[in-house]
């Protein structure tokens, strides 16, 4: 199944800790996406930014966090580059998620997860030995 995310409305801005240069950005998604996604969406921004003179403090790892793009480090002469650059990284992540549909290459049958999930009780204690 294809995954699909949009930027659903402005971001919101928050300073950073004395010491730090440039703010943290919030960008709003329309639901939270998949780890893969969330990869290929940062490998892209960073191709993207590539060659930019003020991202030197931008921080390009983990950016999705839930329903949310997360940005440390932006600059404000660099802002609107910047959304530019989200823009074009967010469509090209959808496209290449669309056109990669199949299901993901997994370790084990999902069943099988599921099972070794079921071990664990509800508080936290494993319920039948994990070498049995």
């Amino acid at each position: 199944m294809a995954e699909r995310h949009t930027i659903v409305s402005e971001a919101r801005g928050e300073p950073l800790p004395s010491g730090r240069v440039g703010v943290r950005l919030y960008v709003p998604l329309s639901g939270s996406p998949s780890g893969r996604w969330s990869r290929d969406l940062s490998a892209r921004l960073t191709t993207e930014l590539t060659g930019r003179s003020a991202v030197g403090h931008l921080r390009l790892n983990d950016i999705v966090q839930g329903d949310h793009i997360v940005l440390e480090g932006v600059e404000e002469r660099e802002a609107s580059a910047l959304a530019a650059a989200l823009r074009r990284a967010v469509d090209a992540t959808n496209d290449a998620c669309e056109d990669r549909a199949e299901p993901p290459d997994e370790n084990m049958p999902r069943h099988t997860a599921d099972a070794i999930a079921q071990r664990i009780g509800a508080d936290g204690r494993v319920d039948v030995p994990l070498g049995s």
